[in-house]
């Protein structure tokens, strides 16, 4: 396992690898979406946190998964068309990944690897929260929307650090 979220690989929604360094110094809000959940109108949580908080250093990054009663059929390109265009979306979107199982991928196995905010993920908007340090400093559940007050003053705290 990676020793930093930063050098974890991944593949952004339009194929190109990379790693999240790019996002280094930043706060971090790393959710597993799904188009056809419960919880998918948190899409419009997500981009309302993402323009309030974009220029003071939240990047919102959200990975595609399948893994849950298979609410994440499409492709990448049909993934990102559905963001763009039902929810207006402009944050990080990353190519459909494995949260769950033999296959998790990387990035996943570290977060749920956490000591404190650890633990297997349960469901779809699962969030974890990243300080500038590339930490997991906070963890919250599906049915936490993300306009909740207890999620925005997690933000800003880490924000104003």
């Amino acid at each position: 396992m990676s020793s930093s979220i930063y050098n974890i690989p991944v593949t952004d929604i339009r194929g190109n690898e990379k790693t999240l360094f790019e996002h280094s110094g930043k706060v971090l809000l790393i959710v597993n979406v799904a188009s056809k959940c419960g919880f998918t109108s948190q899409y419009s949580g997500l981009q309302e946190l993402n323009e309030k908080f974009y220029s003071k250093g939240l990047v919102i990054c959200g990975f595609p998964s399948n893994d849950f009663a298979k609410q994440e059929p499409g492709s990448d390109q049909d993934i990102q068309q559905f963001c763009s265009v039902k929810f207006g979306t402009t944050f990080p979107m990353f190519s459909k990944v494995k949260v769950k199982g033999k296959e998790i991928h990387p990035l996943f196995e570290y977060l749920t690897k956490h000591n404190k905010y650890g633990g297997r993920i349960l469901w779809n908007f699962s969030k974890f929260l990243i300080n500038r340090f590339g930490e997991v400093s906070d963890r919250f559940a599906p049915f936490t929307k993300p306009t909740s007050r207890r999620m925005l003053k997690a933000i800003e705290n880490l924000l104003d650090q």
